[in-house]
Parts: structure tokens; sequence; C-alpha cells
């Protein structure tokens, strides 16, 4: 039997849920005030048994409080557990090196993985990351900068390249 926790936070673009396995690796994590939009994101394998709510999260609710605030390299630092195919669980560590305030294209994301060819794939990644925020799929738009999808809708991605823009140019 595995328990997950979770907690919902105010951030200033829109509510944050993150659900957290006991020793604090995240396993989803999103804009959302309803931990229904969360649960489907987890891999079948990683899926707890039971889930408890949580006022805090400790490291991860500071991350996202500091975050939000203007400490953008604060998320390296958070385990992330996710699975998937060979391709997929790469794209994603891969996510985590874009920096912030660099947004890439999902042409450069691809070769980043090491598939040039495989931009379709790439998006596949973006749209099939669980732990948003703490793997900044964010940070991947279209050729020209047009946002492109975003599971928490395009106005939350707009506000996050905006933030982390601002942040880095301080």
């Amino acid at each position: 039997m595995s328990i997950a926790y979770w907690s919902t936070m105010d951030t200033p673009v829109a509510p944050f849920t993150a659900v957290v396995t006991g020793d604090g690796a995240v396993l989803a994590s999103g804009w959302t005030s309803d931990i229904d939009d969360l649960t489907p994101q987890i891999a079948a394998a990683l899926t707890p048994t039971e889930l408890r709510q949580r006022r805090d999260l400790g490291p991860v609710s500071a991350a996202v409080r500091k975050y939000h605030a203007g400490d953008l390299a604060v998320i390296d630092d958070v385990e992330v557990r996710q699975t998937s195919g060979e391709f997929l669980t790469h794209a994603w560590e891969v996510l985590r090196t874009v920096a912030p305030g660099k947004p890439v294209t999902y042409r450069d994301y691809a070769a980043l993985a090491g598939r040039p060819a495989a931009v379709r794939a790439a998006a596949s990644a973006c749209a099939r990351n669980a732990a948003a925020l703490f793997v900044p799929c964010h940070r991947v738009v279209r050729v020209g900068g047009a946002m492109g999808g975003f599971r928490w809708g395009v106005d939350v991605k707009r506000w996050l390249l905006a933030h982390e823009e601002r942040c880095v140019a301080r």
C-alpha cells in the first residue's frame, strides 16, 4: 500500500496542486484546485493506493512559493517521479535542463532529446508530463514564439514565460 499526499495553494496565476510520495517526490502537479485533474496523469506503476490531503507539502510547497516569488532555480532541486517508455522518460529529463527565460521550440526540444525528426513525439512528451512546473514543459513553444498548447491553459503558460523572463532580466 502506498500513500501519497496532496495540497493546493494559491499562486499569482492560479491555484496550484501537487501530489507527492511519502518521501517527497512529485508524482503530479499543475495549476488546478481539483485533485481529479492530476490523478489520471500519474503512471499506473506509480499510482498510490491512498491519497491524503495536507495543508503543506514541506519542501515542495516551499519551492512552489519561492518559484512564484521569483526564485526560478528552486524547482530544479525537487525530485520528480514519472515513468513511461525510454523516449518520454528521457525527454522529461531533458525538459528539466531548459533554462528559465530561454524557451525552446518543439523542434529544438526534439533535437535536445536526441531525436531531431521526432517533433510530434517531443510535443507528446510535453502533453503527457504529469509534473508541470518541476518538469517545465511550459518552456517549449512553437516556431515563431506562438504558445502552443498547455494542459493548464495558454494564459497560465503565457504568465509563466513572462514571469521567468522578468526574473531572469533582473
